[in-house]
């Protein structure tokens, strides 16, 4: 703790007095440097953490985009014909006429 309490009295500076100069300012920088990387509310990490954040939220919409198209498709298509509407009922939703026999498997 004495060296700590020696390096901040600038009378105790002498011949190295750049060195002990260039050492409190690396002290002083590396703190900031620190509160900036960890302590602070907007710190670096949490950028880095908001970026992949942000990247996986871009790959959900890009693969939502994709669903919306098809599920557009398809209701297009069972808009407008009247047999693969009735295909996708029987097939899906286990739909038939009277006097049909269904097997389930």
């Amino acid at each position: 703790m004495k060296w700590y309490k020696n390096l901040w009295n600038k009378d105790k500076d002498g011949a190295r007095q750049e060195l002990r100069s260039f050492v409190r300012y690396a002290i002083i920088i590396t703190a900031f440097f620190v509160a900036f990387l960890f302590v602070k509310k907007d710190s670096l990490l949490r950028w880095i953490q908001a970026g992949f954040t942000i990247g996986r939220q871009h790959r959900q919409m890009e693969y939502y985009q994709k669903e919306i198209k098809a599920l557009d498709k398809q209701i297009g298509i069972l808009s407008n014909d009247r047999d693969t509407l009735e295909t996708l009922a029987r097939e899906q939703y286990n739909f038939a006429e009277e006097g049909d026999d269904v097997y389930i498997f």
